[in-house]
């Protein structure tokens, strides 16, 4: 078999000299699949990035796989690759029965969070045949004996098999009984703020440390989400609190319904913060994460703020009109799957001066060491430093 391999684009996600949009693990998952001589319709294909797996298989004539791709950039790229290369023949689904009912091999690129993978092998071993074999593969540098563990909870044989090409294959068959519940997802209190998280989604249910930084910085900690509106309204003069920042950068009147977007949001704690202290606001939160959007739209329905607040599975706010946004709230990536790039945050930064109007506000948290001001102060506006730690930096820019 020859597969155009060198075809294939990352688009729309970053695209550089340095990133692939396959690797040697996908040639792996490839040929053990047509080893088997399974049939299409029993395959599941679970975070094939770009579609190397899935369209390799198709144009070696194997019809009718079932794909879960958890980035929204993954569906677009597989989807545009296909029509690059005029295959068709496949189906995409979520991490759910739909997916893996019938399936007898399960193909899966390893996702780099354990949780992730402790989800992903329950669901195989929950709906999929009884004889299903999951066939994992990873990078060897980025593969540790835990996910053998992990593995081995919802499998009774795990068996790794020998490197190649600095990648290796993981065989894990005859699924165990799986409990009346699925484990994910999984919720947590942080000070008046519940958090709920599928395996995939960032940090999980914990409030990481620099989402709690900026929540701070913007009076959306615990000390106000603990207290009730007619509170958090009284002592909000006082304390100087930029309670509703979006108004205090109109150049006009102040809308009387601000339009604030959580970029990236994970599993929604800046968004579900932000409502419950600002009833006036509408909410947009959107990632391009699945899971973290099943997560974020869970964590603002354990809030009581579902109506105020829009979750959306979309790639950079993409499906976001211009200049419609009061206030953007950001925690950008600095990863690119396993790679450090901050391309990522560069894409939400622009997205962020598409997406907000004349004099909007975004509010940034990022690793102090990444110096990200002179970028947002070029593609946004103005930008200053509202708080640093010896960890993160808090800035605000002001849409020109």
């Amino acid at each position: 078999m020859h597969f155009p391999y060198s075809r294939l684009r990352r688009w729309p996600d970053v695209e550089a000299d340095n990133l692939q949009a396959h690797d040697a693990t996908d040639l792996l998952l490839v040929e053990r699949a047509l080893s088997l001589g399974v049939d299409g319709r029993e395959i599941a294909v679970i975070g094939d990035e770009y579609g190397a797996i899935t369209l390799a298989l198709t144009d070696a004539g194997v019809d009718g796989i079932h794909v879960h791709q958890d980035l929204a950039t993954g569906r677009r790229a597989l989807a545009r690759n296909a029509d690059d290369l005029n295959l068709s023949g496949f189906s995409s689904h979520e991490l759910d029965a739909t997916l893996l009912d019938g399936a007898r091999l399960v193909l899966l690129q390893l996702p780099k969070a354990l949780a992730e993978l402790e989800e992903i092998a329950d669901a195989v071993a929950r709906w999929a045949a009884p004889d299903v074999v999951l066939v994992a593969g990873g990078r060897v540098k980025h593969m540790t004996i835990a996910q053998n563990e992990v593995l081995g909870r919802s499998f009774a044989q795990v068996q790794a098999q020998r490197a190649e090409r600095k990648s290796r294959l993981i065989i894990a068959s005859e699924p165990r009984p799986v409990p009346a519940g699925p484990p994910f997802p999984v919720a947590a209190q942080h000070d008046g703020l519940t958090l709920v998280a599928h395996g995939g989604a960032f940090a999980g249910a914990k409030l990481d440390i620099g989402t709690r930084v900026l929540l701070e910085v913007l009076g959306l900690d615990g000390s106000q989400l603990s207290m009730d509106a007619s509170d958090r309204a009284r002592i909000a003069p006082e304390t100087g609190a930029p309670t509703d920042p979006c108004c205090a950068v109109n150049d006009g009147e102040p809308s009387p319904t601000p339009i604030v977007v959580d970029l990236g949001c994970g599993t929604g704690a800046l968004a579900a913060s932000y409502a419950l202290v600002h009833p006036e606001a509408r909410l947009i939160a959107t990632d391009r994460s699945a899971a973290a959007v099943a997560s974020a739209r869970a964590t603002v329905a354990a809030n009581g703020v579902a109506d105020r607040v829009t979750v959306m599975h979309d790639d950079a706010g993409s499906a976001l009109a211009d200049a419609g946004a009061d206030v953007v709230l950001l925690n950008p990536p600095f990863h690119l799957g396993s790679s450090v790039h901050t391309g990522a945050a560069t894409r939400l930064f622009e997205a962020a001066a598409r997406i907000l109007r004349p004099g909007g506000e975004l509010f940034t948290v990022f690793n102090s060491s990444l110096g990200y001001r002179a970028e947002l102060t070029r593609l946004v506006g103005v930008t200053e430093q509202l708080e640093r730690t010896p960890k993160f930096t808090v800035t605000r820019s002001v849409r020109r």
